[in-house]
């Protein structure tokens, strides 16, 4: 019995500390590299997107509000739709995508 218990390892050894820090580390790269890095990659294509807009150019907004740039004021963009030509202000970050058909 005495035999078994001299084999056993100390606790709070140096292999102890590296498994214990490994698991939270590796969890923290894969939170990383699964979520963080592509949100942060949208984010930035979606600034750049909105940063090329020109005059003519057919955009939705976050509401659903389809049309086509009319006018580019700083952060504002006027949109007009329908067949009607309604103009809308918009602030630059409310456009969600550019290219999209518009149906009238």
């Amino acid at each position: 019995m005495w035999l078994f218990l001299e084999a056993v390892p100390e606790p709070g050894g140096l292999g102890s500390l590296l498994g214990t820090l490994l698991l939270p580390i590796a969890m923290i790269g894969v939170l990383y590299f699964l979520m963080i890095r592509p949100e942060s990659k949208r984010k930035k294509k979606a600034a750049q997107m909105r940063n090329d807009l020109i005059v003519g150019d057919s955009v939705t907004t976050i509401g659903g509000v389809t049309g086509k740039v009319v006018n580019i004021k700083d952060d504002q963009i006027t949109v007009e739709t329908g067949a009607d030509k309604v103009r809308i202000k918009f602030m630059r970050w409310a456009i969600s995508s550019k290219g999209e058909q518009i149906s009238e």
